[in-house]
C-alpha cells in the first residue's frame, strides 16, 4: 500500500498531468460554454415560458390551487376511513394537519419518508389509536396509494394504445384485489401471523444471542390489537376511490396549470402519461422534492404529447409553486404549530 502511494504521485508528474487545483480554471470554462450552448439553444422555450408565467389567467391558478388543496385532503379523508374501519375516530382537522406536516418532512429531508412515518406513528399515537391499528393504517395508506398511482398509468397506457392492454390492467386489477383480500384476512384473522412472525424472531433472537422468547410477549400484544381492525368492504372501497382521487386532483391541479399559462388545448391523456412519469421520478430520492428530476420528466412528458416547450416549461413552474412551494410551506407552518402546542403542554 504505501509503495503504490509513493509510485502514483511519481507517474503523475513524469505524465506531465498537471495537479486538480489547475485543472479547475478550465473545468469550470467547459461547464460555462456547455451552459452557454443549452440557454442559447432552448432560450426561444425559457422566453415563452416567462412571458407566460410574467400573467397567467389567475381565476385557473385559483382553481388549481383549489385542486391541489383537495388533493390533500382526499388523503387525509383516505386515511381516516382506514382508521373507522378500526373503530378509531379523529376529528378531520387532525387528519389534515397530521397530511400536511407529514407530506412536507417526507417531500424536503434527507431520508424524508423515514421521518415522515416516524411523525405520522407519533400523531395517531397521541390521537389514542394504538400501536399495531397505527402501523397498519400507514402501511395500508402506502399501499392504496401506489396502487392507485399504478391503476392509473396502466389506464393513460392503455388508452395511448402505445404501452400495456386491457391484459395488463386486468393484471393489475387482479393484483390489487389480493393483496385487498389479503389485508382483510389477516385484519380478521392475526393469529394467522403468530407461527411465521414466531419462527422470524426466533431467528432474530438468535443473531442477537437472546433467549428463543424474548420478545414474544410483547408480539403477542401486537398481534392482539391487530384484532382490533374490521377491514369492512364498503369502508376499504372508499378508501381506494379516496387514494384514486389524491392523484387524479393533483393531475387535475397540473391540467388547470397548463389552462392558466395558455396551453389549454394539451391533451388529457398525454398530460396523465406525463404526470405519472413525473410522480415515478418523484418516488426516486436522489434530491429533496425531486426538484429539477420531477421538473424534467413533467416537461419531457409534456413535450413528448405534443405541447411546445415553452408552455410545458410555464405550466410545470406554475404546478410546482402551487404543489410545492405552497403545499410544501403550509405543510411546515402546520408542523411548527403542532410542535409547539405539545411543547406548551409539555
Amino acid at each position: 500500500m504505501i509503495s503504490m502511494a509513493v509510485q502514483q504521485p511519481t507517474a503523475r508528474a513524469t505524465s506531465g498531468a498537471p495537479p486538480w487545483w489547475r485543472r479547475g480554471p478550465a473545468v469550470a470554462a467547459i461547464v460555462v460554454v456547455v451552459l452557454g450552448v443549452e440557454l442559447a439553444l432552448g432560450w426561444s422555450s425559457l422566453a415563452t415560458a416567462l412571458a407566460q408565467l410574467r400573467a397567467p389567467e389567475w381565476d385557473w391558478v385559483a382553481l388549481a390551487l383549489a385542486a391541489e388543496l383537495a388533493s390533500m385532503g382526499t388523503y387525509a379523508r383516505m386515511q381516516r376511513a382506514l382508521l373507522r374501519g378500526a373503530g378509531t375516530k379523529v376529528s378531520m382537522k387532525k387528519h389534515v394537519a397530521t397530511a400536511y406536516a407529514a407530506h412536507s418532512l417526507s417531500a424536503t429531508l434527507p431520508g424524508g419518508p423515514v421521518f415522515s412515518t416516524t411523525f405520522n406513528f407519533q400523531q395517531l399515537r397521541r390521537y389514542g389509536v394504538s400501536p399495531a391499528v397505527a402501523s397498519w393504517c400507514i402501511a395500508l395508506s402506502g399501499v392504496l396509494s401506489a396502487g392507485a398511482l399504478v391503476v392509473i398509468g396502466a389506464v393513460g397506457g392503455l388508452l395511448t394504445r402505445n404501452t400495456g392492454s386491457w391484459h395488463s390492467l386486468a393484471g393489475y386489477a387482479i393484483g390489487a384485489v389480493a393483496v385487498a383480500f389479503g389485508v382483510r384476512q389477516l385484519a380478521e384473522h392475526p393469529h394467522l401471523l403468530d407461527r411465521p412472525v414466531r419462527a422470524l424472531l426466533g431467528g432474530v433472537n438468535r443473531v442477537r444471542r437472546r433467549p428463543p422468547e424474548h420478545g414474544h410477549a410483547r408480539l403477542v400484544g401486537f398481534v392482539d390489537q391487530l384484532r382490533e381492525v374490521r377491514v369492512r368492504p364498503a369502508s376499504f372501497a372508499f378508501a381506494v376511490v379516496l387514494a384514486l382521487l389524491n392523484w387524479l386532483f393533483d393531475a387535475f391541479c397540473l391540467w388547470l396549470c397548463c389552462v392558466a399559462v395558455g396551453a389549454g388545448e394539451v391533451n388529457p391523456v398525454s398530460l396523465v402519461i406525463a404526470y405519472c412519469a413525473g410522480m415515478a421520478a418523484a418516488s426516486v430520492p436522489i434530491v429533496p422534492g425531486g426538484l429539477g428530476v420531477v421538473d424534467a420528466a413533467l416537461v419531457l412528458g409534456l413535450v413528448a404529447g405534443g405541447l411546445d416547450s415553452g408552455y410545458a416549461v410555464a405550466a410545470v413552474v406554475l404546478y410546482r409553486v402551487i404543489s410545492f412551494g405552497f403545499i410544501i410551506g403550509l405543510g411546515w407552518l402546520v408542523w411548527l404549530g403542532i410542535r409547539y402546542k405539545y411543547r406548551a403542554a409539555a
